[in-house]
């Protein structure tokens, strides 16, 4: 199994920087901010034969009372438990503070073997700055410097020396099986700020895997946490809660909508989670038409059901059809994500999707599908010309595409593609998921005799 290292120190000592630097990522949003990350955050790296993986952690606080630092603490001790190795980082430039001292004596509470880094460490080669570190009382201390990616390597070969393990062997045979292996659904849950995404994949994991708190914009980064259920592998993305552009004020934040739009962007399906206690709000609306215009697969699920009266309940049905008549395709649920209530029927709902984007479509069987539905019901005629459509190919997938060939097709209506669009999904039965449709049209060679 790969060693496992955790990143531990106090906020904003450059740990998502070591982080992406050992992953050679840019996963991690890094900012001149204290308390940035706040949730954990795994990544794989490789040194030569050593593979590993990384554990990015939020500010460690270990006398932390209540509220959010409390939960970014409990975070951080989770993280040190899981941990082969802890790399505790601290800041060369700001010197020893009593925080450290804190954390030192956790760490050797806790027991697991520990490497001392000073980060920021670059043009400091007498060392002198680096001495009152040794006051912790765990042993050498590393300079490095995060930012420059001095130090880096022989960091990593400190910390698996830590471990006393054997090199790793190199492996072709598994590597060669893993290609064959299905690759994870990617299931990216998005909606707006406070709305439980982050308890709700936590319910899923049965653990408190990510910082949960009554407290809009608690999630800043887009965090993905591998996951299997009844053999499938998926990897679950939690993302920032996107609010309206006139809300977004810190530049942090303006990163998080950017990771939040790039992890909608890069998964296989979107689970768009609405708030019931707040109804569906514009930003819901945005949100969703971000989704369709990716193109993504989607299952609207309807948080905190329980929460609310059966008015209410005829309230946000009424609304859903109001607001969001474009995602007419996805299916809805309500649910409780505290109470687990509901749960079942969002991953039926998320597996259908899923297959229903990925779905093949012969190319005989869309092109007798646009034939019958033309005999059916003919294009509507534009001036001299009549649309004439000859035949149909699947043009891709994740979402489905079908490409039309034909004649004079730029004179098709939008009323018509409608109707060409709901033929296909009944044929195919493709729920959750956008269905696009081209029209192509041939060239008249004698246009320009």
């Amino acid at each position: 199994m790969k060693p496992v290292i955790a990143l531990v120190g106090r906020p904003n000592v450059g740990k998502s920087t070591l982080f992406n630097r050992l992953t050679q990522t840019r996963d991690a949003i890094v900012a001149d901010f204290a308390g940035l990350t706040r949730d954990r955050h795994y990544g794989n790296g490789r040194q030569g034969k050593h593979e590993f993986i990384v554990i990015d952690t939020g500010g460690f606080e270990p006398d932390a009372g209540s509220g959010i630092y409390k939960e970014m603490a409990r975070q951080t001790r989770q993280a040190v438990a899981e941990a082969d190795v802890v790399v505790f980082v601290v800041d060369a430039r700001e010197g020893l503070s009593g925080q450290d001292h804190d954390i030192a004596n956790e760490l050797r509470r806790l027991g697991k073997p520990c490497v001392l880094v000073a980060n920021k460490a670059e043009g400091m080669t007498d060392g002198a700055k680096l001495v009152d570190f040794y006051e912790l009382g765990l042993g050498e201390v590393h300079g490095v410097s995060a930012a420059h990616g001095q130090g880096i390597r022989s960091l990593v070969e400190l910390a698996l020396e830590a471990l006393g393990g054997p090199e790793p062997e190199d492996e072709p045979d598994e590597d060669e099986s893993d290609e064959r292996t299905p690759k994870p659904i990617k299931l990216a849950v998005a909606g707006r700020p406070n709305v439980g995404k982050s308890t709700l994949i936590n319910t899923w994991l049965g653990e408190e895997r990510l910082v949960a708190f009554d407290l809009p914009g608690t999630t800043r980064d887009a965090i993905t946490v591998p996951f299997e259920r009844n053999g499938q592998r998926f990897d679950l993305i939690d993302t920032a809660g996107l609010r309206r552009k006139g809300k977004v004020f810190e530049a942090i934040e303006k990163f998080s909508v950017v990771k939040t739009l790039q992890a909608i962007e890069s998964a296989n399906v979107v689970l768009l989670l609405l708030d019931a206690t707040q109804g569906v709000t514009d930003q819901d609306a945005h949100i969703a038409g971000y989704i369709l215009e990716s193109g993504r697969a989607v299952v609207i699920a309807i948080n905190k059901w329980d929460a609310v009266d059966s008015y209410q309940r005829e309230q946000i049905q009424r609304q859903i059809e109001t607001r969001l008549p474009f995602l007419k395709f996805a299916a809805l649920h309500f649910i409780s994500a505290i109470k687990r209530q509901g749960l079942g029927p969002v991953w039926q709902a998320i597996a259908q999707a899923h297959k229903s984007a990925t779905r093949k479509m012969s190319t005989p069987v869309l092109t007798r599908l646009l034939l019958e539905a033309v005999q059916f019901q003919a294009p509507r005629k534009s001036g001299m010309y009549r649309p004439k459509m000859r035949y149909a190919h699947q043009g891709g997938m994740n979402p489905p595409v079908i490409v039309i060939h034909g004649n004079s097709l730029d004179h098709v209506t939008d009323a018509y593609k409608r109707f060409l669009e709901g033929r296909f999904r009944k044929e195919f039965d493709l729920v959750g998921t956008p269905l696009r449709i081209e029209f192509k049209t041939s060239q008249n060679p004698f246009a320009d005799k």
